[in-house]
């Protein structure tokens, strides 16, 4: 019997991205599906063949940060959490007008979590990053060193509090962010989780999917015969014109033909650009990959992902702890390397890539973590697994 399904990320293509490809599946098999976010990804979720509901609470999160101290993460929260907050009623109304069968939402949007908790709706926890348990907490990682005292549950401790006086929902900061549903959605592989092992039966490690993204935007190297290095930092923390800078010094001269993406960066600031370094604001990722040799990547979730998915040995640049998180993972399974954003230069660039093209045993290790993700089953198993939970 269809079902009527609501997905709820409010924004971040690292966050939408992953969930789209579920969301065409659970269409084809005749569910309804209404996915509330911000209008940046109305067009994507359209595309997916769901409902676009409109949220338009993030022009309150201002730039992102520079520098990653717990006060800086501490200020972060604090504005997605205004964003969320200004989300909440339009969220329940929807689900009063529209009755919902499940609230499918993603895991840093907590919001979604409370109005399901109150209106007695099945919930989907959807996890675009690494997942944690008793075990492991990516979160209490960015903490290390900092003392007992958890300074975001702090600084979150009043706006929590409004919150409950504001809607008379009970909240409690200490466990905004990681409370285990009965159904948890993992994009990645149980192989790449650590503590991987100890995840129970509540965690499914569905891995990534590209769904209608793979086909939908095309691209060519202008020379097929030589080797692509695809280098981007993503779509948000990718200020960043002095790296650039860095990688047109590494490969300004070959040996590779370069496609760079650098967001919204003035190409003034950029310099002379060699003609071997095709510079955009943006290329469409997975038609890279597919033609790329070599990765050097932010190491986000999704980036990170897709690059496994096809096979593509990474050289990990990490700007915030979350991404350092991932890259110190993608080195310690063997698919590549990571280098420090502070002290990364040309010549460790150059080295780097050489080393993850040119090593056997990072391609074994790729192959066979390219094997682990076609069996996990992807956007599939995800439908499957949801169909199960609600029948």
């Amino acid at each position: 019997m269809p079902k009527h399904l609501l997905f709820v990320a409010l924004a971040g293509h690292g966050h939408v991205n992953p969930t789209l490809p579920l969301v065409q599946e659970l269409v084809r098999r005749g569910h309804r599906v209404d996915y509330a976010t911000s209008a940046e990804h109305s067009q994507a979720v359209i595309s997916a063949g769901a409902r676009w509901v409109e949220l338009n609470p993030m022009g309150a999160m201002g730039a992102p940060p520079r520098e990653f101290g717990p006060a800086d993460i501490a200020v972060v929260l604090r504005r997605m959490f205004a964003a969320m907050r200004t989300a909440y009623p339009v969220l329940r109304e929807h689900c009063l007008t529209e009755s919902p069968d499940a609230i499918c939402y993603d895991a840093m949007n907590w919001l979604a979590r409370v109005l399901a908790e109150q209106l007695n709706i099945p919930a989907v926890r959807c996890i675009p990053n690494l997942a944690s348990n008793e075990e492991y907490s990516l979160f209490s990682s960015f903490m290390e060193g900092h003392g007992d005292e958890n300074p975001l549950t702090a600084a979150l401790a009043a706006d929590c509090a409004e919150f409950s006086s504001e809607f008379g929902v009970p909240l409690d900061s200490a466990n905004l962010l990681e409370v285990t549903e009965k159904l948890n959605l993992v994009f990645i592989p149980r192989e790449f989780q650590p503590a991987g092992d100890t995840f129970d039966e509540r965690f499914h490690f569905i891995g990534p999917s590209v769904g209608n993204r793979e086909h939908a935007e095309s691209w060519s190297p202008p020379d097929p015969d030589t080797p692509v290095l695809y280098i981007s930092l993503g779509t948000v923390f990718n200020d960043r014109p002095e790296f650039y800078r860095t990688c047109m010094e590494a490969f300004g001269e070959g040996p590779y033909q370069v496609a760079m993406t650098v967001g919204g960066v003035d190409l003034a600031e950029l310099g002379e650009i060699p003609p071997t370094i095709d510079v955009r604001p943006y290329f469409p990722q997975p038609a890279v990959l597919r033609k790329a040799a070599a990765f050097i990547s932010h190491a986000g979730m999704n980036s990170t992902m897709e690059s496994l998915y096809y096979g593509v040995g990474l050289i990990t640049v990490p700007q915030m702890p979350e991404q350092a998180a991932n890259a110190g993972r993608v080195q310690e399974l063997g698919l590549g390397v990571q280098l420090d954003a502070a002290t990364v230069t040309a010549e460790s660039l150059r080295a780097a890539v050489a080393g993850v093209v040119s090593d056997s045993a990072v391609r074994a290790n790729l192959d066979r973590m390219r094997k682990v993700i076609g069996e996990s089953g992807g956007a599939v198993r995800g439908a499957d697994v949801i169909e199960g939970y609600l029948r």
